[in-house]
């Protein structure tokens, strides 16, 4: 037969150790992840574009020239936004967009990010005002859209549109 004792105090350092472990086990899955890979190789023909290390504006420009959009000129617009803790009806649709594009913006719920809003030139069959959106966290893309002005117009994510070759003659 074997006996082992053991004091208190031991029990407690395990059981802190144990906690301990468990809680950085917890941090490191509920984390936010965007891995660029993952979120590249959604769209076929597009493992080279980078959703990390968008530092500079140059960085910001080539991201959007990756999907195969012209800007006309800089960043137009640059403002610190805060992701809704809560999204209504509205944020749930353009979370879907997001989604669609092997983004989440629902992990970044409450923090503040950059938004960046470009002017592309190169939309094809629109001749409206056309903008880029990039949504930048910590250096990295975790959202954003190309859209158009009118108020009866567009939303989509940053891959260039399909044409609709149905109607095609």
């Amino acid at each position: 037969m074997f006996v082992c004792s053991v004091k208190g105090n031991t029990l407690k350092l395990c059981t802190l150790i144990l906690t301990a472990i468990i809680a950085v086990t917890v941090m490191v899955i509920a984390l936010p992840k965007n891995d660029a890979v993952a979120a590249g190789s959604i769209f076929e023909g597009n493992d080279k574009i980078s959703y990390d290390k968008i530092k500079t504006e140059k960085a910001r420009i080539e991201f959007l020239k990756s999907f195969g959009w012209e800007i006309s000129k800089g960043c137009i617009e640059e403002v610190e936004v805060q992701i809704p803790g809560d999204f209504d009806k509205i944020m749930n649709s353009y979370n879907e967009i997001q989604k669609a594009q092997g983004l989440d913006l629902s992990k970044y719920k409450g923090k503040t990010v950059h938004r960046y809003t470009y002017e592309i030139t190169n939309y094809p069959d629109y001749s409206g005002t056309v903008y880029a959106n990039l949504i930048i966290y910590k250096n990295r893309v975790i959202g954003g859209d190309i859209s158009s002005s009118d108020i009866s117009g567009f939303i989509h994510g940053f891959e260039t549109p399909e044409k609709d070759t149905d109607n095609a003659s």
